[in-house]
C-alpha cells in the first residue's frame, strides 16, 4: 500500500467509509433477528480440524431488540431414542445427544467486533452464569463468529446466514 492509498484509507475510515476488506464495527442492531447455522469447525490444540456439529449442522440463533439471545446448535444426525421417551434414553443415545448439541440463552451486547454474552443457562452447565466473548464479522446477511474456548475444547468458528423473513398468507 503506498502513502497516498494509506492516507486516503485513513481519511475514509475516519469519515466512516470503509474500503473493501476493511473491518467495520458492528452494533447490536446489526445482529437483531434470526440466523441459521451454515457451517461449524473446531481447530484443536494439535491443529487438527473437525466439523463441530457434523457435515450438515443444524441450528438457529435469535437476537432480540431488547438485548436477549437464544441459540440451539446440533448435529443433523442425532439418534432417535428407541424408547420414544426423552427421560429413558440409553447411555449411547444420551451421549450422542449431549456431545452433538448445545443450547443456551441470556443477554448480549456488541462492542466493535466483539459479541459479549451473559449466559443465564446452558445445556452445558459449566457455561451457566458465565460471561463470554465471541469475535464476529458481518458481511451482508452472513455472520461468522469465533469462540476461542469451545465447550468441547479448541477454537470454534461458526458461520450463519440471516434467516429470511417469514411471510404469512
Amino acid at each position: 500500500m503506498n502513502r497516498r492509498t494509506l492516507t486516503l484509507s485513513t481519511a475514509l475510515l475516519c469519515l466512516g467509509v470503509a474500503l473493501p476488506g476493511a473491518a467495520v464495527a458492528q452494533t447490536a442492531k446489526d445482529i437483531v433477528g434470526s440466523w441459521t447455522l451454515v457451517s461449524s469447525e473446531t481447530v484443536n490444540s494439535d491443529g487438527s480440524k473437525v466439523a463441530t456439529f457434523g457435515a450438515n449442522p443444524k441450528g438457529n440463533l435469535i437476537y432480540t431488540n431488547d438485548g436477549r439471545f437464544m441459540y440451539l446448535l446440533s448435529r443433523a444426525d442425532l439418534p432417535k431414542f428407541a424408547s420414544n421417551n426423552r427421560a429413558s434414553g440409553t447411555p449411547d443415545e444420551n451421549k450422542a445427544v449431549v456431545q452433538g448439541s448445545i443450547s443456551l440463552f441470556g443477554t448480549y451486547s456488541v462492542a466493535g467486533n466483539d459479541l459479549l454474552i451473559k449466559i443465564e443457562h446452558s445445556t452445558f452447565p459449566n457455561w451457566s452464569g458465565t460471561d463470554q466473548k465471541r469475535t464476529i464479522t458481518l458481511t451482508g446477511d452472513e455472520m461468522k463468529w469465533t469462540n476461542p474456548a469451545g465447550s468441547a475444547g479448541g477454537v470454534v468458528t461458526l458461520a450463519f446466514k440471516r434467516a429470511p423473513a417469514r411471510t404469512t398468507n
